[in-house]
């Protein structure tokens, strides 16, 4: 029973306050809390707010203003979400209530006030108590992904509450999101596996690498570090960043679609290596700061500078079935103003932790503060993919030793590349089937139209293998 475990855990009731937690809880694999935020987090969070200093208070502003982050809200659990074409869609509602949870309890965090917490586990708990699957077209995957990962960190923020029913949570959190975006990695729904774009595959990175760490699986955690480092997917970092030029920019490859999914891939990768850095596994700096590079690309190209892009050919479809292929030749436009709440996690990571100079970060995380949160970029779905209020979350005093590794936690293997290391069995395999007819066509050929125009992306017919163009750029570096 769930209480249970919490009590075993070294859970706290909310009349003590829900507390930070243990560094590492008794008899668990990783840090709790330890997914976007630690208890060292949320208690600078909360003194710098009590002591009005900026831009903590700025961001806490931003917070309290949203109208998610109230201790009225109600949770409207559904027993199977859907997103995506052909389904009656009710996914915003999933979405508007994890957003309500986060909110609810990191403003609790910063507060003390319990009322927040309380409502932040009265909507996780009714969600765990009724929601039986996540269901649609392709879609579905990114619901997976997406609210996976969300879903985890709002409830990695009142896991030591004494009413968070933590086993049920874990149950769903696995069976109805790790587990389709385990999948996906795997079989990319049954498509070759360039046919999704970087996105997808870095929302779903992050949903097994979230749900892993907060299910204390280190079987789950290892996939999806290996998967970050060698996977076959767009989302892998050197097929996300594939080139890097010797002006110490490093090419973001869904620059040459279109600046808002750029923006969104930048944003999941931020997310999947700070959470892997909460538990003491640095891919910020792997391979030689590889996302430094591209992170400060993509900022420079979204506040309209020039950058470099190397032609490259996607191939898309389904394995056996039609296939084409998209060539994209350059970054595409850009609108100066366009925001996403990614910056701050990211610059104070590579400035302030680390020491580095990081001059386009710093810049657009600069013109981006205070960051919000979902609520504050519109009603669509587009405006809750980050969770968000980076200033007040991750604004950092300069370490006092930038050359510091993160603190090390509980192991978690990364060997096994290559191959599912999941027991296959009739369950693991249907997982993957797409509905009847197929949709795939939701990434593929169908997209195309709308953002070939805009970003400037020349379309071939055919079954082209994905062929990147690994040529020697001029400016240097190119691989």
């Amino acid at each position: 029973m769930l209480k249970a475990t919490g009590a075993a855990a070294g859970a706290v009731g909310i009349g003590a306050g829900v507390g930070a937690g243990p560094a590492a809880a008794a008899g668990t694999s990783y840090a709790h809390p330890g997914l976007l935020h630690t208890g060292a987090d949320l208690a600078r969070m909360a003194a710098k707010v009590k002591a009005g200093a900026a831009p903590y208070t700025a961001g806490y502003a931003k917070l309290t203003a949203n109208r998610h982050a109230q201790s009225g809200w109600t949770a409207n659990p559904q027993a199977v979400v859907y997103r995506g074409a052909g389904s009656p869609q009710n996914y915003q509602i999933l979405y508007n209530d994890i957003h309500a949870a986060y909110q609810n309890a990191l403003r609790y965090h910063v507060s003390g006030d319990s009322a927040h917490a309380d409502t932040a586990v009265a909507i996780l708990n009714a969600w765990s108590a009724k929601l039986t699957q996540v269901a649609g077209s392709a879609d579905r995957f990114l619901a997976a992904g997406l609210y996976g990962y969300q879903f985890a960190n709002a409830a990695e923020l009142v896991r030591h509450h004494g009413d968070f029913d933590l086993g049920r949570f874990q149950e769903m959190l696995s069976k109805d999101f790790g587990a389709v975006s385990d999948d996906f990695l795997v079989r990319h729904n049954g498509a070759v596996v360039s046919n999704y774009w970087t996105n997808w595959d870095l929302a779903n990175m992050a949903c097994v690498l979230a749900t892993g760490i907060f299910c204390d699986d280190k079987a789950q955690v290892a996939r999806a570090v290996d998967y970050f480092k060698h996977g076959a997917g767009l989302g892998a970092i050197k097929n996300a960043i594939p080139v890097v030029y010797g002006d110490g920019l490093a090419e973001w490859l869904e620059a040459g679609r279109d600046q808002g999914h750029a923006l969104l891939g930048v944003g999941l990768m931020g997310t999947f290596c700070e959470m892997a850095w909460n538990q003491g596994i640095d891919l910020y700096g792997y391979d030689d700061n590889r996302f430094l590079k591209g992170a400060q690309y993509v900022a420079k190209w979204s506040m309209g500078g020039e950058v470099s892009y190397t032609a490259n050919t996607r191939r898309k479809g389904a394995i056996g079935g039609w296939s084409g292929s998209e060539t994209a030749t350059d970054a595409a436009g850009v609108d100066p103003n366009f925001q996403r709440p990614i910056w701050a996690m990211i610059a104070n990571h590579y400035t302030k932790r680390r020491g580095l100079s990081a001059t386009y970060l710093t810049q657009i995380a600069a013109k981006s503060a205070p960051e919000g949160g979902g609520g504050d970029y519109g009603p669509n779905s587009g405006g809750f993919d980050q969770l968000g209020f980076g200033t007040l979350a991750f604004t950092r005093d300069r370490a006092a030793d930038p050359a510091a590794t993160p603190a090390p936690a509980a192991s978690a293997s990364t060997s096994g590349a290559g191959s599912d290391p999941r027991p296959q069995s009739a369950a693991t395999a249907s997982a993957s089937a797409s509905p009847a007819g197929g949709d795939l066509a939701a990434t593929g050929s169908n997209d195309a139209i709308g953002w070939a125009a805009a970003a400037g992306i020349t379309t071939l017919a055919g079954g082209l293998l994905l062929v990147r163009r690994r040529e020697r750029v001029r400016r240097g570096g190119a691989e």
